[in-house]
């Protein structure tokens, strides 16, 4: 693990008119590492990561990746930076193939053109070095894929394209023991290949078989981040469900506003 992170936000503040979302949030995902980014339904994570895709403008604090302070207006200013966001519906067409889909909008081209013969090279490159087995055919179409496999090529196309840090929205919600299994593999083996990987889950159990760190969110701050080989199953749900536990969690005054 390098010392600076990949991404470091400072103080992120986040409003829709007169409801703040998000209040002074500090967080942080370094390269080689699964961090982990856990709360309630409405605790914000999914106002924090549609800020750090650029879809929403912060409206205070600082935004530093590679250690650089950056300004992230839209999803086009996030992915030059080299951060890619598969959300949870996968953004996959049914009836185009994987190398279809994977170049979906960024097609490369010889002339006038398609070049697919780079592109199914590329996408067998990236599935390659990405370990992936069970995918019989690049020119299969998305709909004839299992879950695991549609995760899979959901993946393999947001780190196709030099990616640095790759967000993940809850990418074994829908999927079965064995397909599960699977894509924690592969999570696991992009933080292992240098990424900086942010895991969002509600699956306590899937957390803590990848993560090297947790972040828990609770309405709207951030209860605490933290090593996940120093807190228990027990410790993390007090932190989602509380926003505190024991002496993590933020300070509060009298009142219980935090401080």
């Amino acid at each position: 693990m390098t010392e600076t992170p990949t991404l470091e936000l400072r103080g992120i503040d986040k409003s829709f008119g007169p409801v703040q979302v998000l209040h002074d949030i500090a967080f942080s995902a370094y390269a080689g590492e699964v961090t982990a980014l856990v709360g309630d339904n409405g605790a914000g994570k999914s106002t924090l990561v549609k800020c750090i895709g650029g879809i929403h403008p912060i409206d205070a604090g600082d935004y530093l990746f590679d250690g650089q302070p950056v300004q992230v207006h839209s999803p086009r200013d996030a992915a030059a930076l080299g951060v890619e966001i598969v959300y949870q519906d996968l953004a996959l067409c049914d009836n185009l193939d994987i190398v279809q889909n994977m170049f979906l909008g960024r097609e490369k081209r010889r002339g006038m053109v398609l070049d697919d013969s780079t592109m199914e090279e590329m996408a067998a490159a990236t599935l390659r070095g990405l370990s992936v087995r069970t995918v019989k055919s690049l020119r299969q179409k998305v709909s004839s894929l299992s879950g695991g496999q549609r995760q899979t090529v959901a993946i393999a196309k947001a780190v196709l394209w030099n990616s640095k840090l790759v967000v993940l929205d809850e990418p074994t919600a829908a999927l079965g023991v064995a397909q599960t299994a699977q894509v924690l593999e592969l999570v696991r083996r992009l933080a292992d290949n240098g990424l900086a990987v942010v895991l969002i889950s509600h699956n306590m159990n899937d957390v803590f078989a990848v993560s090297d760190r947790i972040a828990a969110l609770h309405l709207g701050r951030m209860a605490a981040q933290v090593k996940a080989s120093d807190v228990t199953h027990a410790q993390v749900v007090e932190l989602i469900t509380a926003g505190r536990s024991g002496n993590l969690g933020p300070r509060t005054t009298p009142n219980g506003a935090a401080v």
